[in-house]
């Protein structure tokens, strides 16, 4: 950046004034600095890996990875599901059982078996297929919704022959498809838990042998033996050593160099002393 200073030819100013001028002066190239740091700080791009760690480090670490086919799989199963369901409350909805040619009680066990099959599948399916689409791959969500469609299977089957023998032909062959429809869902849904549970046995296999390969790499320390001789006598206590006792302080040994004076009374023995051969005066001759 560049800053051109235009400048006029005027009188001399005074020294409050060329103070005043330099403050401006001042003022007005930080702000030309600051925009121009600002400037610089805003076109400089940030690398695409640094943007990719941080957007990595933001995501929660995810669970086992599911397939796309099993998930599309599923997706199918169940949206078919759905519209099955939907129609078989409209077809339920239809039914007129208290114009059926038959005796009230079992006009009564009809009606009942069609209040438990529209309960169902107004609550209790929607959220076993809810919890399947948060797992797809989970068994006992599986089992769960497989269990269900066998328990609607049989009941709607009972209503539909019962509307068969008792209620118009319209009644049964709107009924007859729904229990098609569920019918198809749940051998789809048998065949998918035998392929989930066959996965995850030969998982299992897989895992307990890598366990047992790691298991057999790592060395084995063989344990120490302690043998214990009952009849091996007992050791003996090492002697314990006297310490001699510190001699009293201000004793003194007597020494031996010079021999203790007299008391009085007493003499002295002194040792006679010969004189040597060589000083012996010669007797005098007569």
């Amino acid at each position: 950046m560049v800053v051109v200073c235009l400048c006029t030819a005027t009188a001399s100013p005074s020294p409050s004034e060329m103070k005043h001028q330099s403050a401006l002066s001042f003022g007005f190239f930080l702000l030309l600095w600051t925009l121009a740091a600002l400037g610089q700080t805003q076109d400089t791009p940030v690398p695409a890996s640094e943007n990719q760690r941080y957007s990595v480090q933001g995501q929660a670490p995810s669970s086992t990875p599911v397939s796309y086919a099993s998930i599309t799989e599923l997706n199918g199963m169940l949206a078919q599901l759905e519209s099955t369901s939907k129609d078989t409350q409209a077809d339920l909805a239809k039914l007129h059982i208290e114009r059926w040619k038959t005796d009230a009680s079992y006009k009564k066990q009809s009606l009942t078996n069609v209040d438990s099959i529209q309960r169902n599948l107004q609550g209790a399916l929607p959220t076993i297929m809810a919890q399947l689409r948060a797992a797809p791959e989970d068994l006992p969500a599986s089992f769960k919704l497989y269990r269900n469609l066998d328990a609607l299977y049989d009941v709607l089957g009972s209503v539909a022959e019962s509307a068969g023998a008792f209620g118009s032909k319209d009644d049964f062959q709107a009924l007859s498809n729904d229990l098609t429809g569920f019918e198809t869902t749940r051998k789809q849904m048998a065949q998918r838990i035998e392929n989930l549970a066959s996965s995850k046995e030969a998982e299992i296999v897989r895992l307990r042998t890598e366990l047992k390969t790691a298991q057999a790499a790592v060395p084995v320390t063989p344990p120490k033996k302690v043998v214990v001789d009952d009849n091996a006598p007992p050791a003996k206590k090492p002697a314990v050593k006297k310490k001699p006792a510190p001699k009293p302080a201000g004793t003194t040994t007597p020494t031996t160099g010079t021999p203790a004076k007299p008391t009085s009374g007493q003499t002295q023995n002194a040792p006679a002393q010969q004189a040597p051969a060589a000083q012996q005066t010669p007797a005098k001759q007569q």
